[in-house]
C-alpha cells in the first residue's frame, strides 16, 4: 500500500515552545573563553576552569597564551591569534595545553572573531578534549554504521509518534521509502494496517511508562509483500538523554516469518510423531475387528480430520478375496465412525455394521480398487456425489461444510482389506501432502491389526459354529428333572473350544448329566470335545456305573493326540430318589436343598480324562423333590485376581438366594460371576428334581 503524501514543513509547525537541553554539549564539555585584542582572557566558562584547572578568579585578565597553551607551541598559537583578529577568519585545530596541575591534555579549537554593539572586537575560543571528541564522532559513526547496515529494521519515533528516521531494513520490510516514513505515524504510514493501530497504541504506552516491550509478535501485510501474511518481532524502547528529558521512541522490527513457519513446521512434525506413537499403543488392543476399527476411527478426530470412518470390504469380512473389476461396484461394510464435534455428516455416513454398495464411479470405491489414495484438497459441489452414499447424504456433506476430502487403502498383507475415509469440517486447512503420509501410515498400521482381527473373528466364528453345533438341545423336563443349561464362549477368538455339558435319557426314567472341559482352545479343543461327547453318548447308553464310563472315557483322552480333560458324570434315578457321581479332575457340583445352606458335594477329585492309571470312584447322593444340582466349568469361576476359594464362595452365596426359575438361575449366575475380559468359556447345567406325578 502506498503512503499518503505529506510534505513536512521546514518550520516544524509542532514545535510550540522551548524544549529540553540535549545533554550532547555536556558530553562534550565544550569549554567557551573570550579574548580582548590583546589576548587577554575577559571571559571564563566553567567548563574552561575544569578543562584547563584554573579557577575564573585566576585566569581573568592574564594573557590566554599563558594560561592555555603549552610553551613549546605559544608562537604559533600567538600568530594564529593574530590572522584570526587580523582577518576574521576562524581557525580549528588541535594542540596539547598545560593545565594548571603541569599535566598536559590534548585540546581541540574553534576560534573566531567576535564584534560587540560599539564595534569593538574580541576573539571566542570553544575548547573540548580532544579524546573525548574522538569518542563521540566514534560513537556516532559506529552507530551511524550499524542502522544503515543492520538487517534488521530500526526507527526512531518522536514523543508525538511520528517517524523521525529509518534504516534501510525497515524501509524494506515496510516496502516505503525512508523519505516517506519522515513525518508520519505508524497508522498514517499503513492506513489499512490493523497492526499499525496495535503498534501504535504499544508506542504510546512505552512512552509514558518507559517500560520496554521486548519480542512482541504481530501479523500483518505491508506494501512490500501484499500477497502474503508475515510474521514480526518488534521492540519498543524509550529514548532518554542524559538529563532524563524523553526525547521519543526506538523500535526495532524483525521479520520472524521463516522461523515461524519452521517453528510451526517442527510443531506439526512432533504432533505427528505423537500421534503416530499413540495409534501403536491404542489402536490393536483387542482381537475385536469393531474395537479396532474404532479405535482407528478414534485416533484419527480430531488431530487429522473432522470425521473419520472406517469401512471395510464385505468380501473380506466374509474371508474371501477382495479384487475389483473396474466396473464392478464396491459392497463395503461400516465399521466405526467418529466426528469430532457435532455434525450433520455423522448422518450421511453408513451407519457402523450396515452393508452399501458403492457404484465404481464413487471415490472410496475407486481407493480399494485400485489400492492407492484418493485426495480431494477442496470439494466442490459436483464432488459430493462421489463421496456420499447416496444423493440425500451428498446435500448433507454440503451442510456440514465438508470441504477437503481424503480416503487411504487399509492394506495388509498384500491384500486391500477397505479405506480410512476422512473429512474436514471446522478444520479450516484443506489435506496436505503430509497428511496424506501421515494418514497412510496410521492405516498401514491400522491395518495389520485389523486383519489380525477379522481372522481371529473368522476364527471364533468357526469354532463357535462348530462348537454349538456339537453341544445338545436338551428338554426341559426328563426323567423327573427339570433342566437349564447354557454355554458362553470366551472374550477372545482362540478360546473357543473345550466346554461341553449334556443330558442323556438313559432307561427306567434315569438321566446322566454330563459337564466337562477339554484343556486347549480353538478348534481342536472343539474337535476332541465332540467326540468325547459322542464317546459318552455310547457308554451311557450301556448303563454302565460312573466309574466304569469314566475309565473308558479316560483310555478314549489318551489316544486323542495327548489331549486332557476334566469331567463330571452323574446318573439321577428317581425311583431310588438318588444319584450317583464319579468326578474326573473337575470342580465339585453344588447341591441346593431348599431350608438348607448350599454345599459344594465332597466328591473324590481324581485325575483327569487322559492321564492314565487312576481309578475312579463313585459317591452315592440323596436327592429330594425341589433339591437342585448345578454343575459347571471353571470359566464361571476362576479368575487371575481372586483365589478359587473366594469364588466358590461367591457362587454358594447366589445360589443361596430365593429360588428362582432354572433359567433365571442361569442368566444370573453369567451375568455376576462371568467377566467379560474372561479368557475361557464357560459351560452351565442345572438340574431340578420335580415331585413324582
Amino acid at each position: 500500500m502506498a503512503a499518503a503524501e505529506r510534505p513536512v514543513p521546514e518550520d516544524d509547525e509542532r514545535v510550540h515552545g522551548p524544549v529540553g537541553p540535549s545533554g550532547l554539549l555536556d558530553v562534550l564539555g565544550v569549554a567557551s573563553v573570550v579574548l580582548d585584542t590583546d589576548g587577554r582572557i575577559v571571559l571564563w566558562s566553567p567548563q574552561a576552569e575544569e578543562l584547563f584547572g584554573y579557577p575564573a578568579q585566576e585566569a581573568l585578565g592574564r594573557y590566554a597564551a599563558r594560561v592555555m597553551v603549552h610553551e613549546q607551541y605559544r608562537d604559533l598559537v600567538v600568530k594564529l591569534f593574530a590572522d584570526v583578529m587580523e582577518t576574521g577568519e576562524g581557525w580549528a585545530g588541535a594542540f596539547p595545553i598545560r593545565r594548571k596541575d603541569g599535566s598536559t591534555r590534548l585540546v581541540e579549537f574553534r576560534n573566531m572573531r567576535l564584534l560587540d554593539d560599539q564595534g569593538d572586537v574580541y576573539a571566542l575560543g570553544l575548547c573540548a578534549d580532544q579524546a573525548t571528541v574522538r569518542q563521540v564522532e566514534r560513537d556516532v559513526a559506529l552507530s551511524t554504521r550499524t542502522i544503515a547496515q543492520a538487517p534488521v529494521g530500526l526507527a526512531v519515533l518522536d514523543t508525538e509518534l511520528r517517524y523521525v528516521s529509518v534504516n534501510p531494513a525497515l524501509s524494506r520490510l515496510n516496502g516505503i521509502s525512508a523519505e516517506d516514513h519522515v513525518g508520519r505515524t505508524p497508522r498514517e504510514l499503513l492506513p489499512d494496517s490493523d497492526a499499525a493501530a496495535a503498534i501504535e497504541d504499544a508506542l504510546r504506552e512505552v512512552l509514558r511508562t518507559g517500560d520496554p516491550l521486548v519480542n512482541q509478535r504481530i501479523v500483518d501485510r505491508t506494501p512490500a509483500d501484499p500477497d502474503q501474511q508475515h510474521f514480526f518481532s518488534i521492540s519498543l524502547y524509550r529514548l532518554e538523554d542524559t538529563a532524563g528529558t524523553v526525547l521519543g521512541v526506538a523500535g526495532i522490527a524483525v521479520d520472524v516469518t521463516e522461523q515461524h513457519q519452521a517453528a510451526v513446521e517442527a510443531e506439526t512434525a512432533r504432533r505427528r510423531l505423537a500421534l503416530i506413537a499413540d495409534a501403536s499403543a491404542r489402536i490393536g488392543t483387542t482381537l475385536d475387528l469393531d474395537r479396532t476399527a474404532r479405535e482407528l476411527a478414534d485416533v484419527a478426530v480430531p488431530e487429522l480430520a473432522d470425521v473419520a470412518a472406517v469401512d471395510l470390504l464385505e468380501a473380506v469380512v466374509e474371508g474371501r478375496a477382495s479384487s475389483l473389476q473396474p466396473s464392478e461396484p464396491a459392497v463395503i461394510r461400516a465399521l466405526a465412525v467418529r466426528a469430532g464435534h457435532a455434525t450433520e455428516a455423522l448422518s450421511a455416513a453408513d451407519p457402523p455394521g450396515q452393508v452399501a454398495r458403492y457404484g465404481p464411479d464413487r471415490l472410496v470405491t475407486e481407493c480399494v480398487r485400485t489400492g492407492g489414495p484418493v485426495m480431494i484438497t477442496h470439494v466442490s459441489d459436483e464432488d459430493l456425489p462421489r463421496i456420499a452414499r447416496s444423493p440425500e447424504a451428498a446435500v448433507q456433506l454440503g451442510r456440514a461444510g465438508v470441504h477437503s476430502y481424503l480416503a487411504v487403502p487399509l492394506i495388509a498383507r498384500g491384500e486391500v482389506l477397505g479405506a480410512l475415509d476422512l473429512k474436514r469440517t471446522r478444520n479450516p486447512l484443506p489435506f496436505s501432502e503430509d497428511d496424506l503420509l501421515l494418514a497412510r501410515e496410521l492405516a498401514a498400521r491400522a491395518a495389520v491389526q485389523i486383519d489380525n482381527a477379522r481372522w481371529y473373528q473368522n476364527a471364533r466364528d468357526t469354532a463357535l459354529t462348530l462348537q454349538r453345533s456339537l453341544l445338545p438341545s436338551h428338554p426341559p423336563v426328563t426323567g423327573g428333572l427339570e433342566v437349564a443349561s447354557r454355554y458362553q464362549p470366551a472374550g477372545a477368538a482362540a478360546e473357543v473350544g473345550g466346554d461341553w455339558f449334556d443330558v442323556i435319557p438313559l432307561e427306567d426314567g434315569k438321566t446322566a448329566l454330563v459337564v466337562g472341559d477339554v484343556m486347549g482352545s480353538g478348534i481342536d479343543a472343539a474337535t476332541t470335545m465332540g467326540r468325547l461327547r459322542t464317546a459318552t453318548h455310547t457308554l451311557a447308553s450301556l448303563d454302565l456305573e460312573p466309574t466304569r464310563l469314566l475309565e473308558h472315557l479316560d483310555k478314549i483322552t489318551e489316544n486323542l493326540d495327548h489331549s486332557i480333560a476334566t469331567c463330571v458324570y452323574a446318573v439321577h434315578d428317581p425311583r431310588l430318589r438318588q444319584c450317583r457321581i464319579a468326578n474326573a479332575g473337575h470342580l465339585p457340583p453344588v447341591r441346593v436343598r431348599p431350608g438348607r445352606p448350599p454345599e459344594l458335594l465332597e466328591l473324590p477329585t481324581g485325575a483327569p480324562l487322559g492321564v492314565g492309571g487312576v481309578a475312579f470312584s463313585t459317591t452315592t447322593i440323596d436327592l429330594e423333590p425341589g433339591d437342585r444340582l448345578v454343575f459347571y466349568t471353571d470359566g464361571l469361576v476362576e479368575t487371575r485376581q481372586h483365589p478359587l476359594d473366594e469364588r466358590l464362595d461367591a457362587l454358594l452365596e447366589l445360589l443361596d438366594g430365593p429360588a428362582r426359575p432354572l433359567e433365571e438361575c442361569c442368566d444370573l449366575l453369567l451375568r455376576t460371576l462371568h467377566r467379560p475380559d474372561n479368557s475361557d468359556d464357560v459351560a452351565l447345567l442345572i438340574a431340578r428334581v420335580l415331585t413324582p406325578s
